[in-house]
């Protein structure tokens, strides 16, 4: 009953108010301020302060660049396969498997289409049906920067407005098509392999998706979707290399051509992930 009302009550929130209001909290500069929440974060998430890269909290100007930390070399190694996919993100899976034609599974009882997902992009659709697909839930707590699950260049990336409804499993597990309503960022990758996705997916109380190329977006409720300007850093990434943040928790999704991937055996949901390990293994398409 708990998680019903839950969701229910986020009908009648103000999303992108708060989501506003806690963008605005989580960059105070007062000392004091900053320190106090992120001492309280910290203690109350029991955030591992020996990965980070920085002092803390005196290096840390404001509570969310204490949120999008990075770590310490060598905290998060990539695994050097050059067939294997990597997790993108330090979080927990909610589920991977086989997209069925075109619907992609959210939770029982529950699936959304890819071209609602990619929006925009329908073109793009034909290249994912009965392909592979992982959703990955960042926590709260977790390290918030996301990296290439494998090596390719970035091709094309698109901001599609949106709503902004929780991402836990509570949402998930009752909201129908939720990551087709929230805001997303699409990224669009041309591999060895054959052509990838990831896409960023906004939620409530996640102040902004940053990116090398882009900068900082902040959240729309309506409006066009945005053709990110790629030209300020290089396209090509290899595996691990840096692709964006999110300022607060939310969730990545992964999309594969069919016969492109194998996911390992124990990427089940519930599974707490580290960026950096081996998730599944690569397939050359058959010529």
């Amino acid at each position: 009953m708990k998680a019903i009302a839950f969701v229910a009550l986020q009908y009648l929130l103000p999303r992108h108010w708060l989501t506003a209001a806690i963008w605005r909290i989580a960059r105070i500069r007062h000392t004091r301020v900053k320190n106090f929440l992120i001492a309280r974060f910290a203690s109350a998430f029991d955030v591992d302060l020996e990965e980070v890269r920085l002092n803390v909290p005196g290096d840390f100007p404001t509570f969310n660049d204490f949120f999008i930390r990075e770590l310490a070399d060598g905290t998060r190694p990539i695994d050097g396969d050059e067939n294997a996919i990597v997790s993108p993100v330090d979080g927990t899976v909610s589920f991977a498997g086989a997209i069925r034609a075109d619907s992609v599974f959210q939770a029982k009882g529950i699936d959304y289409s890819l071209g609602d997902l990619l929006a925009t992009d329908l073109a793009e659709v034909d290249h994912y049906r009965d392909g592979s697909f992982a959703t990955i839930y960042l926590a709260p707590y977790n390290y918030h920067r996301v990296h290439a699950p494998m090596a390719g260049e970035l091709v094309a990336a698109r901001y599609v407005p949106g709503d902004l409804f929780s991402v836990n499993e509570a949402t998930v597990s009752r909201l129908d098509g939720l990551f087709r309503r929230n805001e997303r960022l699409i990224m669009h990758f041309r591999t060895d392999f054959g052509p990838a996705v990831l896409i960023f997916v906004g939620a409530l109380n996640v102040g902004s998706i940053s990116t090398p190329w882009s900068g900082e977006i902040r959240p729309r409720k309506s409006g066009v979707v945005d053709i990110l300007d790629l030209s300020g850093h290089p396209t090509t990434v290899d595996k691990g290399d840096l692709l964006g943040w999110f300022n607060m928790g939310s969730t990545v999704i992964m999309l594969l051509p069919e016969g492109v991937c194998e996911w390992d055996d124990d990427l089940e949901t519930g599974e707490t992930l580290r960026m950096g390990v081996e998730i599944g293994e690569l397939k050359r398409p058959a010529e």
